[in-house]
């Protein structure tokens, strides 16, 4: 017994399987701005306060920053950690989903999912750091620490964590399509012995 998908049906398990894809990666993307924060001196948990300063007040991610200078790089407060992490990865699920429904009917294999991600964390860096930070920032009131995310990070750092986001995903989107493919044709591979 072969799997049947309609056209809407595979178009919602491609935004499905993207935002998920886009969790995890965003995983991947906090944990190597962690570690730059910490490589640089201004704390590890300083990323994920600088994301909660969209709608909570930059005083953590200053602290943050003041006792990553001052030789203490684990400066912790839980509310506003938990935020930065629920608004990063409901964003990274977002930019996920759009792209499972971008790749969802073009047949890519591993290699050339990997490579669009690359593309996708590419233009998602561009966006944010020249549009969607800027505009967020004047919606929210959350003022320059936002507006300049991307120069406050390091240039360098913020792509970085965007092209990871972007691998992160072209791979995860190639798994679950191998995985996919795995189980839907095995049914038919049985029947046919």
């Amino acid at each position: 017994m072969t799997r049947t998908t309609t056209p809407s049906s595979s178009l919602g398990r491609a935004i499905f399987v993207g935002a998920g894809a886009g969790i995890l990666a965003s995983l991947i993307m906090a944990l190597y701005a962690m570690i730059a924060g910490w490589a640089k001196g201004a704390g590890f948990f300083t990323p994920l306060y600088h994301i909660a300063s969209l709608w909570a007040s930059p005083n953590t991610m200053m602290a943050s920053m003041e006792d990553g200078m001052a030789g203490n790089p684990f400066h912790f407060d839980s509310g506003p950690a938990v935020l930065g992490v629920a608004i990063h990865m409901m964003t990274a699920a977002m930019y996920g989903a759009v792209f499972g429904l971008l790749v969802a009917r073009v047949r890519l294999g591993t290699a050339a999912l990997a490579g669009a991600g690359l593309v996708w964390g590419a233009a998602v860096f561009a966006l944010n750091a020249f549009i969607g930070l800027p505009i967020a920032a004047a919606l929210f009131g959350s003022g320059d620490q936002i507006a300049n995310m991307a120069q406050m990070a390091g240039w360098g750092t913020f792509i970085i964590e965007h092209l990871l986001y972007g691998l992160g995903l072209g791979l995860l989107v190639a798994l679950d399509r191998r995985r996919s493919s795995a189980v839907t044709t095995a049914p038919a591979t049985a029947a046919a012995h």
